[in-house]
């Protein structure tokens, strides 16, 4: 007779069900697992055996096999170590079957019998609501878990925990939703000396989600003002939140537990891989741009990255997700998010200053940012410049707004968006309105289109361009609190797509 546990593999946020059938049969002792396991899975059986051990079960001379159904499916990781070790106790009739069958477990078995945490708790429990199981799994893995309200989540500590709950000898307490962790001290805006200019675009571009590039001189607070970023940023909303807690659930981010209200602020390096900045490698794991959605990823020194880096963000800026294509899986990742980057003009970084500049001024420009190819140029809704901070500014006390006061605009700004798009699945924000829906809603009036028609004629405006504009003036116009998209909101979104020595 064959027990059946179940569980899930992961294919990039989706938890696929597994069942894990066991058979003890009379033959030659052997135990095996097939159905396309890893490495990790394989190696299961050793665990499973000793832990068994552990617990002073020992394994009958027989011939036991585990069949990960569906088996053309690749099988990853160390959590099949509880469903193989569940379907095999309801095999030997240890515990019951029926109750093994109306579960999904996940856990990782050390050698006492001990369960260790495991990544991926988070969809594994939506899946199992989906299901109307319950969901068995370590007890530090049940905190992640319970934050999915349908699902009731059992964390034990042990292999033996769980055995006897399901022999009615001791009752496992449901798990609690971890805290939600606290966020980190914030820069403020009032931090930062002058670049009133760059500030407001910054507010312009948490307001509506549009791409931000700064580009001046080193020294000049580029990075500080992208540190202002998540201060300024709303809270994620319940759905939000749940999304972007389910990518980093499977790269093993969420901390005890805790799920973060706070957008997510993912600042790589520039020597960062392909792999880790749109994701892949042996496991195919979510990148920085997806570790990013619904947040902001900060790309600091922006032409030193490898430019096959930079063009493969192209197709995830307009799609709002990234496709890993394996030879044995195409794997689908969320990633909207807004982009932040910053550069110096060139490599010296003192092209306005003649008595600093190298001798290969201007070329030096052309050729520093020719490494950022036109498309992903053309992509940014904002380009700011920023311009050499006197020693004399810095000696002034703090002024301007603070990021409260920008912050309150900001979700000002943001509840119009909700409300404007409730009725459109998939929009959340300004920069996400395409096709006619754009007509409709950022549409300017007589004036301002004339102007704007004059205006693209002359820049040179790409059709993306264009666009970009007509979103970037609807977000002014909701920082406004205008209904109606007028010429000065065009003219100032207009303003964002100059920028010196582009030709």
């Amino acid at each position: 007779m064959v027990a059946h546990a179940y569980t899930v593999a992961f294919e990039g946020v989706e938890a696929r069900t597994v069942e894990v059938q066991c058979a003890v049969t009379a033959g030659m002792p052997a135990f095996s697992i097939v159905g396309l396991p890893d490495k990790a899975v394989s190696e299961a059986r050793d665990r499973v055996r000793t832990a068994l051990s552990a617990m002073a079960i020992a394994l009958p001379s027989k011939r036991i096999t585990i069949n990960l159904s569906p088996a053309d499916m690749i099988k990853e990781g160390s959590h099949f170590d509880l469903p193989i070790a569940l379907g095999l106790l309801a095999a030997l009739e240890i515990i019951p079957r029926d109750s093994v069958a109306d579960a999904l477990a996940l856990g990782e078995l050390s050698l006492d019998g001990a369960l260790m945490p495991v990544t991926g708790a988070l969809p594994a429990a939506l899946t199992a609501a989906e299901q109307d199981r319950i969901l068995v799994c370590p007890r530090e893995s049940g905190a992640e878990a319970a934050w999915v309200g349908d699902c009731n989540v059992l964390g034990a500590r042990n292999l033996m925990d769980i055995v006897q709950h399901f022999n009615g000898q001791t009752v496992l307490s449901p798990a609690r939703p971890g805290e939600i962790t606290a966020q980190q001290p914030l820069r403020d805006l009032r931090d930062v000396r002058g670049q009133e200019r760059g500030k407001r675009a910054l507010e312009i571009a948490a307001a509506g989600r549009h791409h931000m590039l700064m580009t001046g001189p080193p020294g000049t607070g580029k990075s500080m003002l992208a540190a202002c970023m998540p201060g300024i940023l709303p809270p994620l909303s319940p759905i939000e939140a749940l999304e972007t807690s389910m990518i980093h659930s499977l790269s093993g981010l969420l901390s005890e537990g805790g799920i973060c209200m706070a957008r997510p602020f993912r600042d790589p390096h520039h020597t960062a891989s392909q792999a880790a900045i749109i994701g892949g490698g042996r496991r195919a794991l979510p990148g920085e741009i997806s570790l990013a959605h619904n947040g902001v990823l900060f790309l600091d020194e922006l032409p030193e990255f490898a430019r096959n880096v930079l063009d493969t963000l192209r197709q995830p800026i307009e799609t709002g997700e990234v496709m890993i294509a394996r030879a044995s899986a195409h794997l689908r990742y969320p990633s909207r998010f807004l982009l932040l980057a910053a550069a110096n003009p060139c490599r010296c970084g003192y092209l306005s200053d003649p008595a600093r500049a190298c001798a290969r001024a201007p070329q030096c420009r052309q050729d520093y940012m020719g490494r950022v190819s036109g498309p992903l140029l053309d992509r940014f809704d904002l380009r700011v410049e920023m311009p050499a901070v006197s020693v004399a500014d810095l000696e002034l006390p703090p002024s301007g707004e603070s990021s409260d006061s920008v912050a309150q605009r900001v979700a000002s700004a943001r509840a119009v968006q909700t409300a404007r798009f409730e009725t459109h699945d998939g929009l959340r924000t300004n920069a996400d309105i395409q096709g006619t829906l754009l007509d409709e809603v950022a549409r300017p009036d007589s004036e301002g289109r004339d102007f704007l028609t004059r205006a693209a004629e002359r820049m040179g405006l790409t059709a993306r361009g264009y666009h970009r504009v007509l979103r970037v003036g609807r977000t002014i116009a909701d920082l406004d609190g205008s209904d109606a998209v007028r010429r000065p909101h065009i003219a100032e979104a207009l303003s964002y797509r100059l920028v010196s020595g582009d030709g």
